[in-house]
């Protein structure tokens, strides 16, 4: 079990969104202290001001993660005011919902940044103080992308297919190490927040955020390895797996609706 209560926390896109509802749930389960890494600064300063008139104690940092030069500056600035992060969750994250061929360089740059490589060094500034201590849990939101290709989100899948194969490495290594250091691999459905705006399906319910937050913060008190919703995302690699691909494409592309899930996706501005 990880434990939460008096323990700090690290929310990277924790100004909105699930960011911001994981920060709250974690903070009413006893959190010390929270650290809020976000872009958008009005957002930052309006939940810092919520959380601190409902008495807990937060700190916020403005940054690009795609900088990494931001990453490592803010992060030490981070170790020196705050001390070592227990809890880090990588949860900032962007989608462009295009067709491949109408993204920019700039778009595929953006979204590999933001979604993969951001969360590698972000979380190669705070390992080494978890692994010293031989404690310390790391979450990172991923997505059932992550597990599944889609049409208009080609490179948000490539994106999260990457963060779930380094995280799941990145455990396996914790664990070859003898570290009580945890790691959680998060792969949600879509959850219905501004940033899947416009997203349908058919037969697989839309994940609401404030069940999002209590499965992922369930599994971040269990030292879960995989936290995926709903239920039929585990079965996922299981029907990957044993269906010809012809096979799985009619069962989850045409009967389930995936593929044309993105057709009137709209997004957050």
């Amino acid at each position: 079990m990880s434990e939460i209560r008096g323990k700090k926390a690290l929310i990277t896109g924790g100004a909105s969104g699930i960011g911001k509802l994981m920060g709250r749930e974690l903070l009413q389960k006893g959190l010390g202290t929270l650290v809020i890494w976000d872009l958008n600064e009005s957002l930052l300063q309006t939940t810092v001001s919520e959380f601190k008139a409902e008495g807990f104690q937060v700190f916020s940092y403005t940054i690009n993660v795609m900088n990494t030069e931001s990453v490592i500056r803010t992060a030490n600035q981070v170790k020196e005011e705050i001390g070592v992060i227990d809890i880090l969750i990588n949860n900032a994250g962007i989608i462009v919902g295009k067709f491949f061929l109408d993204h920019t360089h700039e778009d595929i740059d953006r979204t590999m940044g933001v979604n993969s490589s951001a969360l590698m060094h972000i979380t190669s500034e705070f390992l080494p103080d978890m692994v010293k201590l031989n404690q310390g849990h790391i979450v990172n939101i991923a997505s059932a992308a992550g597990l599944v290709s889609n049409p208009k989100m080609s490179v948000y899948v490539a994106s999260k297919f990457s963060v779930v194969g380094w995280s799941d490495s990145l455990l396996l290594e914790m664990r070859n190490a003898n570290t009580n250091v945890q790691v959680t691999t998060v792969t949600p459905f879509y959850i219905s927040t501004g940033m899947f705006d416009g997203v349908t399906s058919k037969i697989v319910p839309i994940v609401k955020p404030a069940v999002a937050v209590k499965k992922i913060i369930r599994g971040l008190e269990n030292n879960s390895r995989f936290v995926r919703m709903p239920g039929i995302v585990y079965w996922v690699p299981l029907f990957k797996g044993i269906l010809p691909a012809f096979l799985f494409d009619i069962i989850v592309g045409e009967w389930f609706g995936m593929y044309r899930s993105m057709d009137d996706f709209k997004g957050r501005n």
